[in-house]
């Protein structure tokens, strides 16, 4: 963190405007880079505070800092949480009413905005443009700037146009942010966006505050229920297909829990109204395809599940970073099976031309051994982006609780027996149930007489799903999708059914409880509550999200400072004098209601 040991007009809008005593690794030096007219490309964590970057300088430079945002969601959150803290902001879409259009229309032209939203495709008209005409560009922000590249895990054909804006206004800085990209990548944007000998600040991709955590998928719904029964807060849950999101959300509703479904096959007007209702905590838990992740800027998502494995680490990373933003313990589950892996291989290889497919093969290998890890996978994660941790994160599923080795050479050879004798012809949960001893009309009656029936009904069906999956991965067994997803043996199984290869297994892990990361130090958990409710309070009467109004981290800090007076309450991390002056009298009451109580 940058300390606050200056009046440079830089420090002075970070704690008069946003509230923050001082700067987060990085942000100061890519200010002043701005700031000096340099181009920068920034590559941030998802809530590394990347925005602060081109929203601090738009309060201090002479013109209209003009930002690139791929989804019409994202501009209306950042331009609702700016304009509470006094920075003139809007957004410009075709979506709005005329009337609106036009009072934006009219700003630009009486240069009374600081911060301008457009989408790549609105930037690029020549009627915009023709419009900026009457305003100075000050600055060109290009969010999410990973878009622009054919090697990013996002590729949007709109963003290619936008190096016509370097050409367009050649002497106005012009910043790229993103939170995930590869060496390849990094260099693509550069390129695209003509950016001219750039200042390139890589913070750490390390989240410490989320908890990275892998499960056996076995019975993927319970699994995912009974995580989400655990919670009392905000969390997303990803899925693979639109039908696979309706039908889980659906599930959890008639459980009685608060959720939604959000996917591209809903019209504008649903996903609009899932998403303000997840922004108000009206919804708990939000069911998406990954189209949903890009569009939210909730700063309390406390937990990310994967029900589906992503295709990249890059689509991982940014995914599980929607949690935790705001800087408190969040946790990251992911459901892992090798049948969904085998499943993942086969779309991208119909889908991807021959010039991606090698490269979009080595990205999905790479999160299939980040599921697979039996190290620190924190320490995976980072190396996968070039920074090499030297010790073990100790906040995942493998620091917290090592994997159990043991020799598993008897247990392999029940399993490898059972597929051949089955003639190799039979799915998972099919193998499962001859080796469970399992009795049913779906079974042929001739395999319940098997010698290999019952081998293994003294454990249950997800230790066997586990080893079933450890062998795949093993290249022992194989998944023929062609044939619905049968196993068969490979020529490594050979040596193990004779017992003349050694083998070591992982002992599954079969728990769904939450083991969340530490919680941050000790706080009054009623006055917090109480806190909470007067924000969602003032929020719907302003018809704002709760965390427009303050974070929870800020909650947190004025329940642990307990602040007295106005000048008290400045001293809180996000308290500005905006909010103070618009909030601060209903917080400080409250405060010094609860301490007379």
């Amino acid at each position: 963190m940058t300390a606050l040991t200056s009046s440079t007009p830089s420090l002075s809008a970070l704690k008069s405007i946003f509230g923050y005593d001082s700067f987060r690794d990085g942000q100061q030096t890519v200010i002043d880079q701005i700031i000096a007219g340099k181009d920068v490309l920034v590559l941030m964590p998802t809530g590394g505070g990347k925005s602060l970057c081109y929203q601090l300088p738009a309060t201090l430079l002479d013109g209209l800092t003009l930002v690139i945002s791929p989804l019409i969601s994202l501009m209306q959150d950042q331009v609702e949480q700016v304009t509470e803290l006094g920075v003139k902001a809007a957004f410009l879409n075709s979506s709005q009413s005329s009337e609106t259009q036009q009072e934006i229309i009219e700003a630009i032209q009486n240069r009374t905005l600081d911060l301008l939203y457009v989408s790549p495709e609105k930037a690029l008209q020549y009627s915009f443009r023709s419009l900026l005409a009457s305003n100075k560009v000050a600055l060109i922000a290009i969010d999410e700037a990973h878009c622009v590249s054919h090697w990013g895990h996002d590729f949007r054909a709109d963003y290619r146009g936008l190096h016509q804006l370097k050409q367009h206004y050649p002497k106005v800085p012009m910043i790229a942010l993103t939170a995930t990209a590869d060496t390849s990548t990094q260099s693509d944007i550069v390129q695209q966006l003509g950016l001219d000998e750039p200042y390139i600040y890589k913070g750490s991709f390390d989240r410490p505050n989320i908890h990275y955590r892998v499960l056996q998928k076995y019975k993927p719904f319970e699994q995912v229920a009974k995580y989400v029964a655990q919670q009392d807060s905000s969390g997303i849950i990803y899925c693979n297909s639109r039908a696979k999101v309706d039908d889980i959300a659906d599930k959890l509703k008639k459980r009685g829990i608060r959720s939604a479904a959000y996917h591209a096959g809903m019209d504008n007007d649903e996903r609009a109204w899932v998403q303000r209702q997840f922004l108000t905590d009206s919804i708990q838990v939000v069911v998406a395809t990954v189209a949903f992740g890009m569009g939210i800027n909730k700063s309390n998502v406390r937990y990310v599940v994967h029900h589906d494995v992503p295709r990249s680490i890059e689509n991982y990373y940014q995914e599980t970073g929607r949690a935790g933003r705001d800087g408190l313990p969040s946790e990251a589950l992911l459901l892992f099976d090798e049948k969904d892996a085998a499943r993942v291989k086969q779309w991208i290889e119909q889908g991807e031309n021959n010039e991606r497919l090698a490269v979009c093969l080595q990205k999905f290998e790479a999160m299939e051994a980040f599921g697979d890890a039996l190290t620190c996978r924190r320490m995976v994660l980072l190396n996968y982006f070039s920074e090499f941790a030297n010790k073990s994160c100790g906040n995942c599923d493998i620091c917290l609780d090592p994997p159990t080795l043991f020799d598993g050479l008897e247990t392999a050879q029940k399993v490898l027996s059972c597929i051949f004798r089955l003639g190799q012809c039979a799915p998972t949960q099919y193998v499962i149930d001859i080796i469970r001893g399992k009795k049913h009309q779906r079974l042929n009656p001739e395999h319940v007489e098997l010698t290999t029936h019952g081998i293994g009904k003294d454990k249950p069906d997800a230790y066997w799903h586990s080893i079933i999956n450890q062998l795949i991965h093993k290249g022992i067994i194989r998944v023929d999708l062609e044939a619905h997803a049968a196993l068969r043996l490979t020529e490594a199984a050979r040596p193990v059914l004779k017992g003349e290869d050694a083998i070591q297994l992982a002992l599954p892990r079969l728990d769904v409880k939450s083991t969340k990361a530490a919680e941050t130090k000790e706080y009054d958990k009623a006055l917090f509550a109480r806190m909470k409710h007067l924000r969602k309070a003032i929020a719907d009467e302003h018809n704002v999200p709760p965390f427009v109004i303050f974070s929870d981290a800020t909650l947190i800090d004025m329940v642990q400072k307990l602040p007295m007076s106005k000048r008290d309450m400045l001293s809180v991390s996000g308290v500005g004098e905006t909010k103070l002056e618009r909030y601060g009298a209903a917080f400080l009451t409250l405060i010094e209601e609860y301490a007379a109580s």
